[in-house]
C-alpha cells in the first residue's frame, strides 16, 4: 500500500502541462496541448504518470519520436516518479480538439 500523499501528485498536474506545452509537432508550430492531441493525465499516488495521447494522422511523420519526447519531458518534471505514454487512435484528432489560440495562430479562425 502507498503512502505517498495525493495532494500532491495532483499538484504536478499544471506542472506536467506546462511541460507538454514544450513538446511541438515538427511539421506543425504549435504545442501538442494547444493542438489537442492529449487526451488523457492519470497521476498515481505514487505521482507516476500515464499520457493518452494521439497523433495527427496514424501517417505522421514524427509517430516514432514524439511519444518518446512527450514521456521524457513528463519524466524531467520535479516530482514525478515515471512516465508511460499511451498513443490511441480514438477518437481519431482533428482540428476541432486545437484550443482557440492554436486555431488563431494557424489561421482556422
Amino acid at each position: 500500500m502507498s503512502n505517498a500523499d495525493p495532494v500532491l501528485a495532483l499538484s504536478l498536474r499544471p506542472r506536467i502541462i506546462d511541460a507538454l506545452c514544450s513538446v511541438y509537432d515538427p511539421e506543425i508550430p504549435v504545442n501538442i496541448w494547444e493542438l489537442g492531441l492529449i487526451y488523457g493525465i492519470e497521476i498515481d499516488a505514487d505521482r507516476r504518470v500515464h499520457i493518452r495521447m494521439t497523433l495527427t494522422a496514424p501517417a505522421c511523420p514524427a509517430a516514432q519520436a514524439l511519444p518518446l519526447e512527450v514521456e521524457r519531458s513528463v519524466r524531467a518534471v520535479d516530482g514525478v516518479t515515471d512516465a508511460t505514454v499511451e498513443v490511441v487512435w480514438d477518437p481519431p484528432w482533428s482540428a476541432d480538439r486545437m484550443s482557440d489560440a492554436a486555431k488563431l495562430q494557424l489561421g482556422f479562425l
